[in-house]
């Protein structure tokens, strides 16, 4: 007797998908567009596949969504293939490793530490997966913790640094609280955003339940935190934007977000402090943010350094639509 297929019974997993020709048009585009245009998924879903495996380029698994592919390469969405090892970044990319620190590329959408215990996944934990398996250890000594010395939100994609060591943990957060450390970001606000340096003091509920700055001068000067952001006007958009970019003078939590909010010109895609913004938002995937140069002094060798890392493809693809008006 035929079985009945029960309403309630649990839905089949995607299928895979058949090896797809890459057109002419996709040529040099990275892995994660490429996905997406081909297979008709969401930026999400086309890293999510990236980073477990699902993908393989003439054959082989890929696991780097900026890896550029060639016209005539030959794409498939395995659902079925086994995740790769552990170790593997997947989507991050470590840009700069040695003894002392660790530079990577971090992507939109991975914590950088977990928020709750609960939490997995976050980029400090595949960082350490990382070092356990591809970074030698010196002196045959224990691997130490991974320092964290400051944050990314977890939309913000972009340039971060963790310590390797117990001295270079104490130079970097010296570096971090004496503000001599480079960080550039690039970001696209809302409205046509002027060339300024916007300077508060934040504290940690400004009467609405968020982070925000103190309104009252006479308190300024004693109350919260200091923080200093310049900012720089790099092309008006058509879409009802600006592309900027954001030097910290200091660090605070949110403080580009905020600042930028305040002064009338939330980030587009920004979720958070959008309630005093009266103006239409601009559609995004996520908060345009992005951490593209990194700088400081090297813990060790006492050397200048610094990293540049360009926004990733959904920011790229935000910007080209923005300059076309959509």
């Amino acid at each position: 007797m035929t079985r009945q297929t029960r309403s309630n019974d649990p839905p089949a997993k995607p299928p895979s998908a058949p090896g797809r020709v890459v057109p002419d048009e996709l040529s040099g585009r990275p892995l994660d567009g490429v996905v997406r245009a081909l297979f008709g998924v969401s930026w999400g879903d086309a890293r999510a596949h990236i980073a477990s495996g699902k993908i393989t380029v003439d054959g082989g698994v890929r696991l780097e969504e900026r890896a550029k592919i060639r016209a005539g390469s030959v794409v498939e969405l395995k659902m079925n293939a086994p995740r790769p090892r552990k170790e593997s970044l997947g989507a991050e990319g470590v840009v700069f490793v040695d003894a002392h620190v660790v530079v990577v590329n971090k992507p939109a959408g991975v914590s950088t530490v977990p928020f709750d215990e609960g939490e997995k996944g976050t980029l400090d934990e595949r960082v350490r997966d990382w070092l356990a398996h591809n970074a030698p250890r010196g002196g045959g000594a224990p691997r130490p913790p991974l320092g964290v010395v400051h944050r990314l939100d977890k939309e913000t994609s972009g340039l971060i640094v963790f310590t390797r060591t117990w001295l270079a943990k104490k130079s970097l957060s010296s570096q971090f609280r004496a503000h001599t450390t480079l960080r550039r970001y690039v970001a696209i606000a809302h409205g046509k955003v002027t060339s300024r340096t916007i300077r508060s003091r934040l504290m940690a509920d400004r009467g609405d339940g968020l982070r925000g700055s103190y309104r009252s001068e006479a308190r300024d000067a004693e109350q919260g935190q200091l923080a200093i952001t310049h900012v720089e006007a790099l092309e008006d958009l058509k879409g009802g934007a600006t592309l900027i970019a954001c030097k910290l003078e200091t660090g605070r939590t949110h403080q580009i977000r905020i600042h930028l909010s305040e002064a009338g010109h939330p980030i587009v895609g920004e979720r958070v402090y959008v309630r005093r913004f009266d103006g239409p938002l601009v559609a995004a995937p996520r908060l345009m943010l992005h951490a593209e140069e990194l700088g400081f002094e090297h813990p060790s060798t006492g050397e200048k350094v610094r990293w540049e890392q360009p926004p990733p493809a959904d920011f790229e693809e935000a910007l080209a639509r923005l300059r076309r008006g959509g």
